[in-house]
């Protein structure tokens, strides 16, 4: 008689012990991304802490120095030699620099501790740029590059922050300056946008197409175009972030690494408080164009979250 072969049954697993995660699933292989994120905004924290510290420390000599070079350069203390007055006009450069500079340590810190505050109002979008363009006109003079201003048909007046508005610019003004060698050209240029965004119900619901919506301008866009070096594609984003300074290689010129990289990080909080975008195009050795998107009229959630 033959014996019927049943198959084996599996062994049963000790009561209490955990399945072990497949090869490539589960959370064994889930990249930490947390506790990078983490790490990076606790770095991001400290260093604004000592910045905005060293930074209020600097404030009062550094307008000593720049009051005693302008005492110097008005003769008050006597006649110069044009050499002397060559001298005092580079110090007095570098002090506006490093008010700058200093400047952009205290209001980073105050954005990361209080959020940014704006101080909106409906008012002219190009008059705002066009006194910005006679501010910077004198330095980019000065280096041998020309800034033009395409200024379009009036624009209506909607509401925005002048003032944080002339932040943003002229922080993308001076790093177009910065990197533009002698002889190149830089445009300030600003007109009516149509930009298609979702609100945020509108990504909440699934499946929700876009609208086809008539293409009337509900924004205003600002660029600045440079003929510099251009930035690699893999940095248009990692620039806007804290403390990111391009090493000299990464943009082709030896202008790379000065200030502190904050710049752009406010630029971008003070765009987004408005409700607003800014990016980049560019490429190595083809120039940068700065854009931003500023919205004619701002939703009120765009003030506490900006769009993705």
């Amino acid at each position: 008689m033959a014996n019927s072969a049943e198959p084996l049954a599996p062994p049963r697993r000790p009561a209490g012990r955990a399945r072990p995660p497949r090869r490539g699933r589960g959370p064994a292989s889930v990249p930490a991304e947390r506790p990078r994120t983490a790490e990076r905004g606790e770095e991001v924290r400290r260093r604004t802490l000592a910045l905005a510290a060293a930074a209020h420390d600097m404030k009062t000599p550094l307008a000593t120095m720049a009051g005693y070079a302008a005492l110097l350069t008005n003769g008050q203390c006597g006649p110069l030699t044009p050499r002397q007055r060559e001298v005092l006009g580079e110090m007095e450069s570098s002090c506006s620099r490093l008010q700058r500079t200093v400047d952009d340590c205290l209001s980073f810190g105050l954005m990361e501790a209080e959020g940014v505050r704006l101080k909106a109002d409906r008012g002219d979008i190009g008059a705002c740029l066009e006194e910005l363009h006679g501010i910077w006109s004198d330095s980019f003079r000065r280096k041998g590059v020309a800034l033009y201003l395409l200024a379009p048909p009036p624009l209506p007046a909607f509401v925005f922050d002048y003032h944080k508005i002339q932040r943003v610019v002229s922080n993308l003004l001076e790093n177009a300056l910065k990197f533009t060698p002698t002889g190149g050209t830089v445009w300030l240029s600003w007109e009516a946008h149509f930009w298609e965004r979702r609100t945020r119900w509108e990504r909440a619901m699934p499946g929700n197409r876009r609208r086809q919506s008539s293409p009337a301008p509900n924004a205003c866009r600002i660029c600045v175009c440079d003929t510099g070096p251009g930035i690699a594609p893999e940095f248009h984003q990692e620039i806007f972030d804290p403390f990111v300074r391009l090493a000299p290689e990464e943009v082709q010129t030896g202008g790379g690494r000065s200030g502190v990289g904050l710049g752009l990080a406010i630029a971008r909080q003070m765009v987004q408080s408005h409700g607003g975008k800014i990016w980049v195009e560019s490429e190595l050795a083809a120039g940068s164009k700065f854009c931003l998107v500023l919205p004619l009229a701002t939703p009120p959630e765009t003030a506490r979250a900006a769009p993705r």
